[in-house]
C-alpha cells in the first residue's frame, strides 16, 4: 500500500501546477527528483510483487514450516533488501544525468519525468547513461519477471503433485489475486516499452495516455485486487 501510495503521489506536484495553476513548465532539478523517485517506487513495487510470489510458494511448497521460513527478522530483512536495492540502482542513474549537458528549453514526451525522455533532450553524449538505463532494468524488473515466472512453475508444480482436486484448487485460488497484481503492474509497463520502442508515428495522446496508465492504474487496481 505504502509503495503504491509513494508511486502515485510522486507525480501530484506536477499535476497539480498544470491544472491548479497552469504551469506547464518543471526545472531540471524538479524533474530529476521526480524521475529518480518514481523510478525507485517502480523498482519497489516490482520486488514486493516478487517476494509476495516467494510468499505464495512458501505457504504451498512449505505448509507446516511457513511461520519457521517467514520469520520476522527475514521479513524485515526482505523489505530492507527491495528498498536499498531500489535506491542504488536509481541513484546513479540520477548522477550520470545530471553530468549531461541540456538544450536550454525542452519538451518533454510524457506528463511526467523519465529516464528515456530525459536522455532524448541532452546534447551530450547519453551512450554511458542509456547503457547503465539498460543494467538497471535488467537487474530490477527484468531479474523480478524471471524469478516471478521461476516461481510459478515451482508453485504449479507443486500444485500438480497434490491429489486431491479440492485441495489443488484450494491452493490456486490463493495465487489469483496475485497474478492478477502482476498483471496490471507489467502490462502497462510493456504496453509503454512497445510504444516508445515501436510507435515513434504514434499520436502524442498515446503516449500520454499509456504513460498514465502505467503509474496511476496498478496502485489504482491493486487495492480493489
Amino acid at each position: 500500500a505504502l509503495t503504491d501510495l509513494g508511486l502515485s503521489t510522486t507525480t501530484l506536484p506536477t499535476m497539480f501546477s498544470v491544472f491548479w495553476f497552469h504551469v506547464r513548465e518543471i526545472s531540471f532539478n524538479t524533474c530529476l527528483v521526480q524521475m529518480y523517485f518514481i523510478h525507485v517506487f517502480s523498482i519497489i513495487e516490482s520486488a514486493v510483487l516478487l517476494a509476495m510470489a516467494f510468499d505464495r510458494l512458501v505457504a504451498i511448497r512449505e505448509p507446516l514450516r511457513y511461520a519457521a521460513i517467514l520469520t520476522n527478522g527475514v521479513i524485515i530483512g526482505i523489505g530492507l533488501a527491495i528498498g536499498g536495492r531500489a535506491l542504488a540502482l536509481v541513484f546513479p542513474a540520477s548522477f550520470l544525468l545530471k553530468r549531461l549537458q541540456y538544450r536550454p528549453v525542452n519538451i518533454l514526451s510524457y506528463p511526467f519525468c523519465l529516464h528515456q525522455d530525459l536522455i532524448k533532450t541532452t546534447v551530450s553524449s547519453y551512450q554511458v547513461s542509456s547503457i547503465y538505463g539498460l543494467i538497471v532494468v535488467i537487474c530490477s524488473t527484468g531479474l523480478d519477471s524471471v524469478l516471478l515466472l521461476l516461481s510459478y512453475i515451482l508453485i504449479l508444480a507443486t500444485v500438480l503433485s497434490i491429489a486431491s482436486k479440492t485441495e489443488r484448487v484450494r491452493a490456486l485460488n490463493t495465487c489469483i489475486s496475485h497474478i492478477f497484481a502482476v498483471l496490471t503492474f507489467y502490462t502497462p509497463m510493456i504496453g509503454l516499452s512497445m510504444i516508445r520502442r515501436f510507435g515513434q508515428n504514434a499520436s502524442s495522446i498515446v503516449h500520454v495516455l499509456m504513460a498514465n496508465v502505467y503509474l496511476l492504474v496498478p496502485p489504482l487496481m491493486n487495492p480493489v485486487i
